[in-house]
């Protein structure tokens, strides 16, 4: 072979040798700091199908909204029926697993939950995914959001699979941390 032929597949070897390493790094990136969490804008919400029918923009779906829907968990276990809402909730608090006792107020920003530095609610268990869940007030209301999460997330004993109301005192599972909002 001459040493052109050489230079070249060494040089082409040293370019896929490259190529892995960049896809190693990456995928351990992804691994340890998961993917970007974007926030709903509500002009966007009425451009995707599943968004707009859990969250209404107009007051007609807005009214179809209140009524209960079948794949909800219902309030039983825990709750009272009421809806978590700015007016009734003013605390989380976490009832079960490594933080049990902590309280969070509830003001009417976005709260999310998992193992991610950047999450407002840091939980590091083995259970936990790194941006888990999300609660967020739609319509005044409190709501719980899994965000595509490994494990799940449950409430009162049912996976949350849409954007699901909760009710006062009602229990949300996160992992293996419990919590519940309250007055």
């Amino acid at each position: 072979m001459s040493e052109l032929t050489l230079l070249v597949l060494q040089l082409g070897f040293l370019l896929l040798l490259w190529v892995f390493i960049f896809s190693i790094v990456y995928a351990l990136r992804s691994d340890l700091f998961g993917q970007r969490v974007r926030k709903l804008q509500p002009e966007a919400a009425a451009s995707v199908p599943v968004a707009a029918a859990a969250f209404p923009s107009s007051p007609a779906a807005a009214a179809a909204a209140t009524a209960p829907v079948a794949h909800a968990p219902a309030p039983s276990g825990g709750g009272n029926g009421e809806l978590a809402s700015g007016d009734n909730a003013t605390r989380l608090v976490i009832t079960s697993g490594a933080k049990a006792g902590a309280e969070f107020p509830l003001g009417h920003d976005e709260i999310t939950i998992g193992r991610s530095s950047d999450s407002a609610i840091i939980i590091r268990d083995d259970y936990t995914s790194t941006h888990h869940a999300r609660l967020m007030q739609w319509n005044g209301r409190w709501m719980i959001q899994d965000l595509d999460s490994t494990n799940g997330t449950l409430l009162n004993g049912s996976r949350v699979t849409v954007p699901t109301p909760i009710p006062l005192g009602a229990t949300v599972k996160v992992g293996a941390t419990t919590f519940e909002l309250r007055r």
